[in-house]
Formats: structure tokens, sequence, C-alpha cells
């Protein structure tokens, strides 16, 4: 479908209705004012019926100016309804596309496999490699639908957090550690720095997630030699995790946008890059269910980007008394 030419856009057509409703309110007065003037002159020879009164010319000269910005603000929300219908629809457009490449691209490299393997007769090690290489694709797959799930069912609040009290600083060894082997990092790509001491609410497996999800774009989004740095900071009745990387970088008018549901942040230098817009949705949406917040930073194109997270501390558990 042929996009509308400039003259018909949504933005341009909004303009010409505001021109031509406040030349309109101009020439209203006028024409108020020209024959105010003309019945002030001439208005004692006229009989006192034909003249209304200047009270009542005013009053009527109010009132529809009233109207006229009544239905000039009723114009301009229907204006940003239909822009935000327009991209939120473009989104979902680009969302779709993204899915369906997600789901195609996997499915297409399992059944390469699969053929090969039916009609090859392989080494063993080759056939280990093609079942691994499956497994992989299959647990891509799996990524994919289950973030769908996940998202579905935290905007219908059906999603349920199993939120157990521990302490803050096992748990994030812990979850780096995951993600080191996940993605097979060692100590000079990513780097954990920083104490807490206190206990947190949370759900470690939905808290895997997060981690999981911005530590894989941190990777995604770099044209050189990763370097992810994780820092721990505490202050009073909180604690942050602050996680930056090396990649290249968030646009400052993209920075307000990339938690929304479908965005995806815009990256001509790597144009292959997978995803369906909703990682780092699906992280706001968790890290809130912990009572914590996020905020992205960035120093421009090239220059990186952090992930700041702050989640409450929690009182220590009463420790058990010996009997």
């Amino acid at each position: 479908m042929k996009r509308s030419k400039n003259f018909l856009h949504p933005l341009v057509i909004f303009i010409f209705m505001q021109v031509a409703w406040i030349s309109l309110l101009g020439l209203w007065i006028y024409w108020y004012t020209s024959n105010y003037i003309i019945l002030n002159q001439v208005g004692k020879r006229l009989v006192p019926k034909v003249t209304a009164s200047p009270t009542a010319q005013l009053t009527a000269l109010i009132f529809g100016v009233i109207l006229l910005v009544f239905i000039l603000a009723g114009f301009y929300f229907i204006f940003i309804y239909l822009t935000r219908q327009i991209s939120i629809n473009r989104l979902y457009e680009s969302f779709i596309a993204n899915f369906t490449h997600e789901l195609k691209s996997p499915l297409a490299s399992i059944q390469l496999y699969l053929e090969t393997l039916q009609r090859r007769n392989l080494p063993q090690e080759k056939q280990q490699e093609f079942i691994s290489q499956m497994l992989e694709d299959t647990q891509r797959l799996k990524n994919v639908i289950d973030s769908i799930l996940d998202i579905a069912q935290i905007e219908q609040k059906k999603k349920i957090f199993h939120l157990t009290l521990q302490e803050v600083q096992p748990t994030i060894d812990q979850l780096v550690e995951n993600c080191r082997q996940r993605f097979q990092l060692n100590s000079n790509i990513i780097s954990l720095h920083g104490t807490v001491q206190g206990h947190w609410l949370v759900d470690q497996n939905a808290m895997q997630m997060v981690f999981s999800n911005l530590i894989d774009n941190a990777l995604k989004y770099t044209t050189q030699r990763p370097k992810i740095e994780i820092h721990l900071s505490q202050k009073k009745q909180q604690f942050c995790i602050n996680l930056s990387d090396n990649g290249i970088g968030i646009e400052k008018e993209e920075l307000k946008h990339i938690f929304k549901k479908f965005y995806r942040v815009s990256a001509p230098r790597k144009p292959d890059i997978r995803g369906t817009g909703l990682g780092l949705y699906l992280v706001r949406e968790i890290v809130k269910a912990h009572g914590g917040k996020i905020t992205a930073f960035s120093r421009g194109k090239n220059k990186g980007a952090t992930f700041q997270l702050c989640f409450p501390l929690r009182p220590h558990p009463p420790k058990a008394q010996n009997k």
C-alpha cells in the first residue's frame, strides 16, 4: 500500500483546519467590530426593536467563541488519538514482521537439519552437532513464545510472581553467573563490581529473564568486542544495579520510547539484529512487579548505554532463637 502524498498527511490537514477556523474567528471579530461601530453611529435613527442591545451582542459573541474553542479542542484530541493509533498500528505491523521472522528462521533451520539427517548418513559427531543446533533453535522458539504469553498474562493481571525474601548479593551473583554460562562470557567481557548488604523480595526466574534480556541486548547492539560492567550501589532503603555496555548507544529521542511495547531501537549499522520489540517492555513490567524502577541512559551514538534498576531493600528476617 502506497503512502499518501505530503499534502494529504494528517498533520498538514490539521494545520489547514486550524488556519481555517482561526481565519473564521478573525472575520467574525471583524464583522462584530464593524457592525458595532456602525450601530453606534446610526443606532439612534433606527427603530429600537431592530437593534439588539450591546450586552446581548457581546453575550452571543462570547458564547460563539466558547463553542468554537470546544470544537477546536475536540479536533485536537481527535487528531492526537488518530496519531497515536497510526503509531500503534505501525509498531504492530513491525512486530508482526519481526515475530514472523523470529518464528520462521529457527523453524527453517530445524527443517534443514532434519532433512539433512534424513537424506545423508552423517558421522556421529556431525549428528550431535546438528542435534545441539536444533535444541538451540527450539529454545529460541520457546523464548519468543514464552515472552508473548508472559506479556499477555501481565497485561491481563494473571501473571503471578513468586516473590521470596532473599539476600541481595548472593542472588545477584547467581543471576550474573547464569548469564555468563548461557552466553559463554568470561570475566573480560562481563564483570560485577560493588556489594549490597540486605534482602529483597524477588522472583528469581523472572529476574533472570530481566538480566538475560539486558545482557542479550548489550551483546547484540555492539560493533566491537563487547564489554559489560555491572555496578551495585546501596543507599538508605534501596539498592541500584547499573548495567553498562560499550555498544552503539541510544539516540536521545529514542530513550523515551525504548520501553514501549513493539518498539525497537534503530540500528542502521547492524540491520540484522533479531528481536520482536518486546524484551525491554517485559523487563520494565517485571521490574515494576518487584516494586522497582528502570531507567536508561546514553551519551549518544557509539557511546554505549546504561540501564539502572533500583529496588527497595526489605528488613532482615528475624533470626531463629536457640532453644
